[in-house]
C-alpha cells in the first residue's frame, strides 16, 4: 500500500459519478485479530496469523503483548501448504510478567480482554487509553476478576484506568456477570480461561446478551486451538459457558477479512444501483457482518457468493426496513445511513448497547443525520429514521469510525458532506478514504490493498 496523504480536518465525501462497479480487497478481522493475538500469546507453543488487520486497535492488542513479555514477529510470508501468503505475525509465548503499561486507546477488545490476561502475569499491569475509554463498561471484568482471585486496583471506579497486580496464576472457578452492557465481558474471561487453575464457568445474568455471533466466534476459536468448551447452544444451560483448564495449541491461523468492515462498499451498491465484489468472503463465518447479505437485499439489492468472493448488486431504489440488529449492533450506523436514503420508513431495534460503545452511537447518528436535513428520533432501544431530501454539511464523527463511514455513505448521493476527522477510520480499517476514493474510480489505483 502506497504512503496515504495527510487527510484534511474535513474530509469531502465523494459524490458517486454513477453506479459503482468495483471489487475492494477488504483488509482481516479486527475481531478475529484480536482474539487470534490473545490466544497465541496463551498458548503452550509458537503459533502465525496471516493476512492480520494492521489497524490501531490491532496494532495496540499487539504491543500491549509485547510489553508482558510476548514475542511478536512481523514478517512477509509466501505461505505454506493451505495457508495464503502475505503478511504474517509469529507469536512466540513467553512467561508473562510485569511491571508493564497498556495502551488500550478506544479499543475494546484490548481494554477488555487484556486484564484477565494480566491476572496472569508475573508483577503489575497498569491499563490506561484514551479519554473515552474510561467512560467505557469495564466494571463486569474487575468485578468477574476479582470473584475469581485476581487482586485490582480501579480506585472502585470500575473503569479506566486501573493496574492488576498478576499473581502468575489466577484460581479461577464460577462466577456471574452482568454482560448486558457489553459481550466482551464473556468473550475476556473465556479467552483466559483454559490458563485458569480451575478453568472458568460464566454465568450471564441480566437482560439480553447483545452480539452474540462474537461470543460464538470467541468459542470457535477457543475450540481450533484446543480448548474444551461447553456452551448453551451444545445443549448446555442457557447463559452459561464453562471451558475447562488444559494448554492450548499453537495453531497457523489464516484471517478472515473483517466483513463489518465491508458495510460501505457493500451499501455503495445499494446506494448508486451498481455492484461491488468483496473477495474471499467465506461460506461460513461467526462475523456479525455475514448479516449484511439478508439485510441489504431486504434493503434492496441482491447479491451472490462464489468461490471468488461476494458480489452484491444495487437497483437503485432503496427500501426502509424494520429489523432488530441486538446481535449485530455494530452494523447500525451503516444501514442507518441507508435507510436515511430509503424511499419507506426504518426501524432498527435492539441496540440500546450502542450507547456504550466509542460514542453513545444512537444520539451521534440522531443528531448528525438530522443537522443533515433528516428526520430520525431516538426510541428506548434504537432509532427511527423517516427519509427526508438531505443536505450538505459537516457530519460530526465524534472518533468514532463506523460514524465516519456511515457518513461517507451518505455522501455518495448527497452534494456537500463533510466528514470530520475521517482518520478516525484506522482504527479498523487502514487508508479507508484511498478506498473509497478507488471505489468510485477503479482505473485510479486498481492494485491498492489496505
Amino acid at each position: 500500500m502506497t504512503e496515504s496523504p495527510a487527510l484534511p480536518a474535513l474530509w469531502p465525501a465523494p459524490v458517486a459519478p454513477g453506479a459503482v462497479d468495483a471489487t475492494v480487497t477488504v483488509p482481516g478481522s479486527k475481531s478475529v485479530t484480536n482474539r487470534g493475538l490473545v490466544l497465541a500469546a496463551l498458548s503452550s507453543e509458537p503459533g502465525w496469523l496471516r493476512r492480520p488487520l494492521r489497524s490501531r486497535d490491532t496494532l495496540l492488542m499487539a504491543e500491549a503483548l509485547r510489553a508482558m513479555g510476548v514475542g511478536i514477529e512481523e514478517t512477509v510470508s509466501s505461505g505454506s501448504a493451505g495457508t495464503s501468503g502475505g503478511e504474517a505475525w509469529r507469536i512466540i509465548p513467553a512467561g508473562l510478567h510485569g511491571p508493564a503499561t497498556v495502551d488500550v486507546g478506544n479499543a475494546g477488545t484490548v481494554m477488555r480482554f487484556l486484564p484477565p490476561v494480566a491476572a496472569l502475569a508475573d508483577g503489575p499491569i497498569r491499563f490506561d487509553g484514551d479519554p473515552r475509554s474510561y467512560e467505557r463498561p469495564l466494571g463486569g471484568v474487575i468485578d468477574a476478576l476479582r470473584a475469581l482471585g485476581a487482586r485490582i486496583d480501579d480506585d472502585n471506579r470500575g473503569a479506566l484506568p486501573m493496574t492488576v497486580f498478576g499473581g502468575g496464576a489466577l484460581e479461577g472457578g464460577a462466577v456471574e456477570i452482568d454482560a448486558s452492557s457489553s459481550s466482551q465481558f464473556v468473550s475476556a474471561l473465556l479467552l483466559s480461561a483454559p490458563r485458569f487453575n480451575q478453568g472458568v464457568e460464566v454465568r450471564h445474568v441480566g437482560a439480553a446478551l447483545p452480539s452474540m455471533p462474537h461470543i460464538r466466534m470467541t468459542v470457535d476459536m477457543l475450540r481450533t486451538v484446543g480448548a474444551q468448551v461447553d456452551t448453551p447452544e451444545a445443549g448446555g444451560e442457557p447463559n452459561v459457558w464453562r471451558v475447562t483448564p488444559g494448554a492450548l495449541l499453537g495453531r497457523d491461523l489464516v484471517v478472515e477479512p473483517d466483513l463489518s468492515n465491508a458495510q460501505p462498499f457493500l451499501a455503495a451498491a445499494l446506494v448508486t444501483g451498481g455492484r461491488v465484489t468483496i473477495p474471499d468472503w467465506p461460506e461460513h463465518t461467526t462475523q456479525p457482518g455475514d448479516a449484511l447479505r439478508e439485510i441489504f437485499t431486504a434493503m434492496g439489492g441482491s447479491c451472490e457468493l462464489t468461490d471468488q468472493g461476494l458480489t452484491f448488486s444495487g437497483t437503485g431504489r432503496i427500501h426502509g426496513i424494520d429489523v432488530d440488529l441486538g446481535e449485530v449492533g455494530e452494523l447500525t450506523p451503516g444501514i442507518a445511513a441507508v435507510a436515511a436514503l430509503a424511499d419507506s420508513p426504518s426501524t432498527l431495534r435492539g441496540v440500546a448497547h450502542l450507547r456504550l460503545h466509542e460514542t453513545d452511537r444512537l444520539a451521534a447518528l440522531t443528531k448528525e443525520l438530522n443537522e443533515l436535513g433528516g428526520d430520525v428520533t431516538e426510541t428506548a432501544d434504537g432509532l427511527h429514521i423517516r427519509p427526508r431530501p438531505l443536505h450538505g454539511g459537516i457530519f460530526h464523527t465524534y472518533e468514532d469510525h463506523r460514524l465516519a463511514t456511515a457518513a461517507a455513505i451518505i455522501g455518495l448521493a448527497v452534494e456537500g458532506v463533510e466528514v470530520e476527522n475521517v482518520a478516525t477510520t484506522a482504527k479498523t480499517l487502514p487508508d479507508f478514504p484511498g478506498l473509497w476514493t478507488d471505489m468510485l474510480d477503479p482505473s485510479s489505483a486498481p492494485a491498492r490493498r489496505a
